[in-house]
């Protein structure tokens, strides 16, 4: 099954790297460092601490983790590699000169030997749900440590890995540590093949979320420029399909609070295009935060077309809806609004994260909604109730504080497995 996997590899690999050139055309950071797909760059001067993180919200999570680790290891450089130009940018924007960057390459023999060769890890850690038998393999084969830090496997993404890996069978052969989010994520790790004297619950990173006083700071400057006496909603995250429901809640919600501003932060670079189309056609006053133009009182929309800003955006706002919960994505991070004090507003499709979700709504501190109704009625009931939104703002900060400590848990596993 070895063998099979390594043709598949093989053949797939070819078409992976034109669909890369093909998304080149869109978005031309795909055609940046092309050879590293294959293993291929420059070298780096001695060992290093490497961490995965395949792309945005991963990304996120290894920004809360970095800072600790540099602290437990300041001479030994942090490399941390993504799959998507768009993770990329957010390790700029996060981590800027505190890491190296580099693409992960793809899954083949020649090209993990080559990365493994020019990176030198100490140890790895993957975050979240990455795993790649060949990479996995031949860091066993190399003696270096991994640790799937905040990890978690989805109901639906369970069963797949089960079949795939029961047939390759010694993925988790090696030094491989499981820091489950959860006891659940646990179960269902060990029923892919990993080690049971190596997993154990570690907790979600994005618990540990601190925003900065910089960030908080900068979010009440730039609420200075939009207008203080201006109820300011957000969607963030926004995936296809939520921003016309969206838009649709926000002309309900001006209905009765007719100068409120929606702030608009679509999930990827390639779709600000469609959505800024989008306005167009609806006909909404609105202004693109790359266009530095002011938000003037007429403006009923800022569509932010920039990356690395959302929870600047998150921090000048009085109500957050997070995007990917409305359309069968799955959700992203709920936990970044909560940390600001705002009340968040989510969709039905959380699976990516249930247990955080699960914590916010039972706190009180996130509302459920379902359609452009629902999303117009709650949102225009909390714009019109300080005292509401005070409440449940302060029910997510408890949320958070409850539950920190993953970052730690996390440091110590590396730690105990390093080299």
């Amino acid at each position: 099954m070895r063998l099979l996997y390594s043709l598949l590899t093989y053949l797939i690999a070819p078409l992976a790297f034109l669909v890369q050139l093909g998304r080149g055309f869109r978005d031309r950071a795909y055609w940046d460092r092309a050879g590293e797909r294959f293993g291929f760059g420059p070298g780096l001067s001695g060992p290093t601490l490497w961490v995965h993180a395949v792309s945005v919200g991963e990304v996120r999570a290894a920004a809360i983790l970095v800072p600790r680790l540099k602290e437990r290891w300041p001479l030994l450089p942090i490399v941390v590699t993504t799959t998507t130009p768009t993770g990329a940018r957010q390790v700029r924007e996060l981590l800027a000169d505190r890491v190296t960057h580099c693409y992960l390459p793809f899954d083949l023999p020649g090209a993990v030997g080559r990365f493994l060769d020019r990176v030198q890890p100490r140890a790895g850690i993957v975050m979240e749900t990455e795993i790649w038998p060949v990479l996995f393999r031949e860091c066993s084969r190399r003696g270096i440590p991994l640790t799937i830090a905040s990890a978690r496997l989805s109901p639906r993404s369970a069963p797949r890995y089960r079949w795939f890996l029961g047939a390759l069978r010694d993925v988790f052969a090696g030094d491989i540590t499981v820091a489950a989010q959860t006891a659940v994520d646990a179960e269902r790790y060990l029923s892919i093949g990993a080690n049971p004297a190596r997993t154990q619950v570690a907790g979600n990173l994005k618990f540990d979320l601190d925003v900065s006083a910089e960030i908080r700071a900068a979010g009440r400057a730039l609420r200075d420029q939009i207008g203080n006496a201006r109820p300011v909603w957000i969607a963030g995250s926004t995936r296809d399909g939520e921003e016309a429901v969206l838009l649709e809640a926000h002309r309900q919600v001006r209905e009765s609070q007719p100068a409120a501003l929606l702030i608009l932060v679509p999930r990827h670079p390639q779709r600000f295009a469609d959505v800024k189309a989008l306005l167009a056609h609806r006909g909404v006053s609105f202004v693109t935060r790359s266009s530095s133009s002011p938000v003037a009182p007429d403006t009923t929309v800022l569509l932010v077309d920039t990356l690395g800003e959302l929870l600047l955006f998150y921090a000048s706002a009085d109500v957050a809806l997070v995007g990917g919960t409305l359309v069968p994505i799955g959700g992203h991070n709920l936990l970044e609004p909560a940390a600001l004090g705002l009340p968040v507003l989510t969709g039905p499709y959380v699976f990516n994260a249930p247990d955080v979700a699960h914590a916010l709504l039972d706190a009180g501190a996130a509302i459920e909604v379902r359609s452009e109704g629902d999303v117009a009625a709650v949102v225009t009931r909390l714009l019109g109730d300080a005292a509401e939104r005070k409440h449940r703002g302060e029910a997510g900060m408890g949320v958070l504080a409850g539950n920190r400590g993953a970052v730690e848990r996390i440091v110590q596993l590396v730690a105990a497995r390093m080299p």
